[in-house]
């Protein structure tokens, strides 16, 4: 018992090392820091708006604010999804140097990219999302439900970024064929566009996408301006428990075979 609470111990100051390190390193002479996180989402919902306000603002009762506040939280899930799984990606190959120097637990390196990740959207976009919600909701109930969904949302992009982080090591052309992967992913998400317009032949599609439950989840939380709804809570959280479990099974088992590659 006490030899697995050192070894947590050590884990935890390990991944607070490489976050720290990865955070420096990513915004060493930037202005604005962990804050461009919220620029491009920013930037991509003025665009949305500007072409698709019009024709599907009667899907979000007749509201152009109600569109603009749905795509941006459409696009700050996805857009954390991508870059955080992304960068987990790489983590691995990118540290086979190191592992083959020191022994250290593989994991901690896709874990401290998601975590780097997680740190920076807690500080950039959390805020504004939590005071998006307190105006449409005006319960603190509400605010405090949005760290379920967001929850939800770590626990997927840990358990694809686990996933991700193993084939890497197997196969070196990972990287294009995942960037397709997540711009599939992207549109078949209903960010810029209601999920009401999707034809019923290719819902069934879109169901199994990991991100939908997560991102209906918040928009009832944060726009709806009523209770949370816990049945899209509970789908998120299953959602991000099912990818959690795969991804670490997969990393599990290709785990032996890393060294022999790196």
């Amino acid at each position: 018992m006490k030899l697995q609470q050192q070894q947590l111990r050590r884990y935890w100051e390990l991944l607070h090392v490489l976050v720290s390190r990865n955070l420096k390193v990513r915004y060493r002479g930037s202005f604005l820091g962990v804050y461009w996180s919220l620029l491009n989402p920013l930037i991509m919902t003025g665009l949305y708006t500007a072409i698709f306000g019009a024709a599907f603002a009667s899907y979000y009762g007749n509201s152009i604010l109600n569109y603009v506040l749905a795509a941006f939280t459409g696009l700050v899930v996805i857009n954390f999804f991508s870059a955080s799984t992304s960068q987990a990606l790489a983590s691995v190959v990118g540290n086979g140097a190191l592992l083959n120097k020191i022994r250290l637990p593989v994991s901690i390196f896709p874990v401290s990219m998601i975590a780097a990740n997680l740190f920076q959207f807690l500080i950039g976009v959390l805020p504004l999302l939590a005071i998006m919600t307190f105006i449409n909701s005006k319960s603190i109930v509400n605010v405090l439900a949005l760290l379920l969904p967001l929850f939800s949302l770590a626990l997927v992009s840990t358990g694809v970024g686990f996933l991700v982080s193993a084939l890497y090591v197997f196969f070196r052309d990972l990287p294009y064929f995942y960037e397709l992967v997540v711009f599939i992913l992207g549109i078949g998400t209903p960010v810029f566009y209601p999920a009401a317009i999707v034809p019923k032949q290719v819902k069934p599609f879109l169901d199994v996408n990991p991100l939908s439950p997560i991102i209906e989840s918040i928009r009832q939380i944060a726009l709806s301006g009523t209770l949370p709804n816990f049945n899209l809570i509970w789908g998120s959280l299953l959602s991000g428990l099912i990818m959690l479990s795969l991804g670490i099974i997969c990393f599990h088992s290709l785990r032996p075979k890393f060294m022999d590659l790196l």
